[in-house]
């Protein structure tokens, strides 16, 4: 039996999928200081909530492989990003290849008048279980929104405060 071209499934991930969610939130402190809040990746456990995050591979850069774990009660959700793009202070790239979250991703830091920084946070999930997913999904983007939108307003205000990066 052949193992999977691990660069054939990430190939495979990035193709944006059905599952669209974004987040905007304006942060009130420069582009570089967000972006470096942002890929400081352990700690966005800190405001993602029920979220472990640690780099796995790499130094946090291009190529490093990201993974985040989260754990409500039982259940648990694994979720691995390749990060394939670095343009700081203004963007970063990742692609979720793991079992169960595929996809692409990006943030992305726009510079303001008075050093103020808009940020937008995009994902393109592929959904699971085909049609079924398909019809799911508008049930369950709210939630989604919703949870990626305060975990954002809580990311801006750490950055804020000067609690991060």
């Amino acid at each position: 039996m052949t193992q999977p071209d691990p660069a054939e499934n990430l190939r495979e991930a990035a193709t944006p999928g059905a599952g669209e969610v974004t987040a905007t939130v304006i942060v009130n402190a420069p582009a570089a200081t967000v972006f470096a809040a942002f890929t400081a990746w352990t700690k966005q456990s800190e405001w993602i909530p029920f979220t472990t995050v640690r780099v796995v591979e790499g130094d946090g850069g291009e190529g490093s492989l990201v993974e985040a774990v989260t754990a409500i009660g039982p259940a648990v959700l694994r979720d691995e990003m390749r990060v394939v793009r670095v343009d700081a202070p203004y963007e970063v790239r990742v692609v979720h290849c793991g079992k169960f979250l595929r996809g692409p991703g990006v943030l992305r830091c726009t510079p303001m008048e008075n050093d103020r920084t808009q940020v937008v946070w995009h994902e393109w999930f592929h959904l699971p279980a085909g049609a079924a997913g398909k019809i799911a999904w508008p049930f369950l983007w709210p939630g989604s929104k919703v949870s990626l939108t305060q975990a954002l307003k809580k990311f801006g205000a750490m950055v804020e405060s000067g609690r991060l990066p």
